[in-house]
């Protein structure tokens, strides 16, 4: 049986099959933090990558949002073309990566944004994370950008064609098109294609969205395997505070698994404070200081 994560070493968290992390995490019982933050943006340390800070103050899984996967860039790294070797050995954590099933006949409801092909979900990009060893990939949309629920079941079945790790899926808002954001029927084959964590807007984030909505969404999930996270994708990463902890607090009562906190914020990360203020609001000072202090070397 895996240790829980949150009371792993890196050494037990980088020799994890995706089963066992998956396991580990459930097992932390909502204690789990993941930080997103942009990869090719010059980082709020500028010889320091957001990697390394966010896990500095709590995070423990890393979502790098905007990477091209045929180009990367990741600023603050020595050698970007192979970033996930690079920054397993700088923070000793599970590193993802997003990459957007773009629908490109969505219904818009703001300018779409296009990005390049090494953002979008395809078999090369697919391809290529499995080559890096990339721990999980995030289907989802940043904004405007016309991801749609139908484009990610499709995604998902090409992902799990050509990848071997932890795959996430879901909406943290709209990506600029006319749909509900929280589909149960959407999430439902999310799961049936071979999804490991749903995603779904925390409390408070977007309009509309309350604690009995989250409750549906975590137990379906739970009820077929899947594990829930909560995100905070909305800019709301940058608000106080007593902000991060309230919605921390009200998405924990739902029962979610893994707490997203997003990268609106100076170098494209969240404040720390707020990630610190997350940690400690989901699992107390002792388990933030063991998250914290413990080596990599370990």
């Amino acid at each position: 049986m895996v240790k829980r994560f949150i009371s792993a070493n890196a050494s037990d968290i980088l020799n994890m099959t995706p089963a066992e992390l998956k396991q580990s995490i459930k097992a932390s019982e909502g204690r789990v933090i993941l930080s997103e933050n942009v990869a090719f943006k010059e980082s709020y340390i500028g010889d320091v990558t957001n990697s390394e800070i966010a896990c500095a103050f709590g995070a423990d899984l890393i979502l790098l949002n905007g990477i091209d996967m045929l180009d990367p860039v990741v600023l603050g790294l020595n050698n970007p073309k192979e970033f996930v070797k690079e920054l397993h050995h700088l923070v000793g954590r599970p590193i993802g990566v997003n990459l957007e099933p773009v629908d490109p006949n969505a219904p818009m409801t703001e300018e779409r944004l296009f990005i390049d092909r090494g953002r979008q979900t395809n078999i090369e990009t697919i391809k290529e994370a499995q080559r890096q060893g990339v721990d999980f990939i995030c289907l989802t949309g940043n904004p405007g950008t016309g991801v749609t629920n139908q484009a990610i079941i499709e995604a998902i079945h090409l992902v799990k064609q050509h990848f071997s790790g932890l795959l996430f899926a879901g909406k943290m808002h709209g990506s600029g098109v006319a749909e509900s954001v929280v589909d149960l029927e959407a999430i439902n084959q999310f799961i049936e294609a071979g999804v490991d964590v749903i995603l779904a807007p925390a409390v408070g984030s977007v309009p509309g969205f309350d604690e009995n909505d989250l409750k549906e969404v975590v137990r379906l999930a739970h009820k077929k395997g899947a594990l829930v996270m909560s995100t905070i994708g909305t800019s709301q990463e940058s608000a106080d505070t007593d902000t991060i902890k309230q919605m921390a607090i009200r998405s924990k009562i739902c029962g979610v698994d893994i707490q997203h906190i997003g990268d609106a914020g100076y170098g494209c990360l969240a404040p720390v404070e707020n990630i610190f203020a997350m940690s400690k609001a989901i699992r107390g000072q002792r388990h933030t200081v063991s998250m914290i202090a413990r080596s990599i070397n370990r």
